[in-house]
């Protein structure tokens, strides 16, 4: 491994399906504010509301709420939320839900307090927050982001049509503890679990396609792609085996914990391409990976040859008997574009609404990044979209 790197992760995990019982223990270590934060109501529907508002009860906590978070949290949304969590006098922020409302639920932990304007300060200049900041909790109902236990935070600007992800430095933005329950994530519909199950398998791919030395953190990726592909079959044909649900719920958090990121440099175009079509489109974040992802990666294998074809031998298994590099590389993709259509993922942008007039705004609104195999410039990244539709 020939980076240098400094590991930190606080966020304190609770696994299993009883893992909610230990919720009230934690709730000794904070103030009697809570601010409850969830989305569209599913949690009310499966009583995972009940359930936690019990234990809040019965720890006499004073509890606000904020409900409606939407998949692709708003700059709007944020705003709200600041005004509900300072009223409240907020102490501890609780986050019930998938990873749009961990991500919400660590935006507002850095906006509560802040004299600025958020949007500007966190997502337009990339600076770090100067401010007192929250603690956040998590109880994860979906498995996919990683949010449960990283730093990050993505928010969506929809005037600018922007899409905007910042993972900030500090550990202390990382959520305090995050309770994770497989069967939580059982009654999810078929489309966000492959959704989710292919934002993991992206996480990985985004860091392990990069740099060129003998690093531990790519074997460690590539276990973690195989137990991810092995329960992910299982999984589209029984969605409610929950072994294989409960290894796609923790391979979630160790695919963007920091961890099989260190000694490396990290790519993230794919997220950089997949935002900007979710921005224009508000579709589901998984989907808009996907749909970019082989074009993509078709562009840039020449230039990470080397790795892919190791990923085609060490992921999936193929051999490279009488195959060229080349050919064993351009296998590997063809063997994940089968899984990804088995998987009923969306293959191209036009079926997540985007249409061909949109491409000066989605060349727009993509961010550059500078550390995968490639750097591309505007014209490269309207080819990868027009190659997308």
């Amino acid at each position: 491994m020939l980076g240098n790197f400094t590991y930190c992760n606080p966020t304190k995990l609770y696994f299993g399906d009883d893992s909610l019982k230990y919720l009230g223990n934690e709730l000794k270590k904070y103030g009697k504010n809570v601010l409850l934060v969830y989305g569209g109501g599913s949690i009310r529907k499966n009583g995972i509301y009940d359930g936690v508002m019990r234990i809040l009860k019965d720890a006499g906590k004073n509890v606000a709420e904020i409900s409606g978070v939407m998949p692709n949290p708003t700059v709007h949304k944020l705003y709200e939320g600041m005004e509900t969590a300072r009223k409240h006098g907020t102490d501890l922020i609780l986050a019930a839900g998938g990873g749009s409302v961990c991500d919400y639920a660590k935006a507002l932990s850095v906006s509560v307090n802040c004299a600025e304007d958020p949007w500007e300060k966190y997502y337009v200049r990339f600076e770090e927050p100067v401010c007192e900041t929250l603690p956040v909790g998590c109880v994860l109902t979906m498995a996919g982001t990683g949010s449960e236990m990283n730093a990050g935070a993505v928010i969506t600007n929809p005037e600018q049509k922007l899409k905007i992800g910042h993972v900030f430095e500090d550990e202390k933005i990382m959520p305090r503890f995050s309770i994770l329950n497989p069967k939580y994530t059982l009654s999810l519909p078929v489309y966000q679990m492959a959704a989710g199950i292919y934002d993991i398998f992206n996480h990985i791919c985004e860091q392990y396609f990069s740099g060129e030395d003998d690093n531990t953190s790519d074997y460690l990726s590539e276990g973690l792609m195989r137990s991810l592909l092995h329960s992910s079959r299982i999984a589209m044909k029984d969605p409610a085996d929950y072994e294989a649900r409960s290894n796609i719920m923790w391979t979630a958090a160790w695919a963007l914990n920091t961890l099989v990121s260190k000694g490396k440099s990290c790519d993230w175009m794919i997220h950089m391409l997949g935002q900007a079509v979710g921005a224009l489109t508000n579709a589901t974040h998984g989907m808009t990976l996907s749909a970019v992802s082989l074009p993509y990666y078709r562009y840039i294998l020449p230039y990470g040859l080397p790795k892919f074809a190791r990923f085609a031998a060490n992921v999936w298994g193929i051999s490279a008997e009488g195959k060229s590099e080349r050919a064993l590389a351009e296998a590997g993709l063809d063997a994940m574009e089968r899984w990804m259509k088995d998987m009923g993922l969306a293959m191209n942008i036009t079926e997540l609404g985007a249409a061909k007039d949109m491409l000066p705004d989605l060349v727009r609104a993509t961010v550059i990044l500078k550390d995968g195999y490639k750097v591309l410039d505007r014209d490269e990244i309207a080819e990868i979209f027009l190659r997308s539709f």
